[in-house]
């Protein structure tokens, strides 16, 4: 018996630095199907079908991601404190004033200038825990850049390359303390053996609390 065909939208784009199918599933994008260049067009729908439950329960992790971020309202979080959006005719950049965001008028010139404010205040709040906690470690780093992955939210090279996503602001202070002793132990131990998660206790004692916290709130930290 064949197996129902989706009841779900979905869109296939072809690429050809694939090189194999692969499915996506965003607030922005919706139900995505990446085709290889010269994979036949009846592979998309033969994805969706054997992924149709994984989709699934990801199409109700987006709504439910949104209706969490709608109920904010003219709020944003900034590690653990909200901070209320003001918007101001004219205005191109986001300047904070207190506890208020002023921020620009049209809704995409908003989350476009939010994006970039976070992103700068993400280098402002990182740059001297990451300093701190490399001291106390008796190490350095090369470089610190900041992202805005989508599943990742840091990173720790050979070469002493750090990098963070500028999302992390949205998460309690906690969340953003660890996820950099997180990626300034891996200066020390590029794995996640014994050693390693016992040198993360040492400097951040109850980390496993805000492990948890991002595993399980991780996909509303979107504006």
């Amino acid at each position: 018996m064949a197996a129902a065909l989706p009841d779900f939208d979905y869109s296939v784009r072809r690429s050809e630095r694939s090189r194999r199918v692969r499915v996506s599933v965003s607030a922005e994008k919706g139900v995505e199907v990446v085709l290889p260049k010269r994979a036949p067009a009846r592979e998309a729908q033969r994805a969706v079908v054997e992924l149709r439950p994984w989709i699934e329960r990801r199409l109700r992790e987006v709504e439910a991601t949104k209706a969490f971020v709608a109920a904010r309202g003219d709020t944003v979080p900034y590690l653990g404190t909200e901070l209320r959006l003001q918007a101001e005719r004219g205005r191109t950049r986001v300047h904070r004033r207190g506890d208020v965001l002023l921020v620009p008028e049209g809704a995409e010139e908003r989350r476009d200038a939010l994006e970039r404010w976070y992103r700068r205040m993400a280098r402002e709040e990182i740059a001297p825990r990451l300093d701190r906690a490399v001291r106390e470690l008796g190490t350095t780093y090369t470089k610190l850049t900041i992202r805005n992955q989508k599943t990742r939210w840091g990173s720790c090279s050979s070469t002493g390359a750090m990098s963070f996503n500028w999302r992390l602001l949205l998460a309690p202070e906690p969340v953003l303390d660890y996820v950099v002793w997180h990626e300034a132990c891996h200066r020390l131990h590029m794995d996640h053996s014994p050693r390693f998660w016992g040198l993360v206790a040492r400097h951040v004692p109850g980390y496993a609390e805000p492990r948890r916290w991002l595993r399980r709130y991780g996909g509303t930290l979107v504006l």
